[in-house]
């Protein structure tokens, strides 16, 4: 069982390395965007490789700019962490929001207003665009 985690570990390092090093923008050997590919239309996900990119080099404006949604999504994923974190070794048990009932629907919404707006092509809305 261990040594799943051990790979796993590497993979993400390994991983990790390659975008550090490596700029998706400059490069052919990253993914292209299926679903760009397809429609021309950007999906939430758009730009979160080069995102991840500017991110590891602790460029938060680029970040954004690439995808807004990159640091949200990243500090939902710290939020329930942390929460689970402090339930599993701490002496006081705190009620992780992710598991409210209404929760996914929010996300869910916000992530589609996202993508919507990115999409349309007008100056305040351009700026969501990777």
């Amino acid at each position: 069982m261990k040594i799943k985690y051990v790979i796993i570990g590497i993979g993400i390092i390994v991983l990790l390395s390659l975008y550090y090093f490596s700029n998706p923008s400059e490069v052919n050997y990253f993914p292209k965007c299926p679903f760009y590919w397809l429609t021309g239309f950007y999906c939430p996900g758009c730009g979160s490789q080069r995102a991840l990119h500017h991110l590891l080099h602790f460029d938060i404006i680029n970040t954004i700019d690439h995808n807004a949604l990159y640091i949200v999504g990243l500090s939902t994923i710290a939020y329930n962490v942390s929460v689970n974190a402090m339930n599993k070794f701490g002496n006081k048990i705190y009620y992780n929001y992710l598991y409210h009932p209404k929760t996914p629907l929010i996300i869910g919404g916000l992530i589609i207003v996202f993508w919507i707006l990115r999409n349309i092509n007008l100056y305040p809305f351009t700026i969501l665009a990777p």
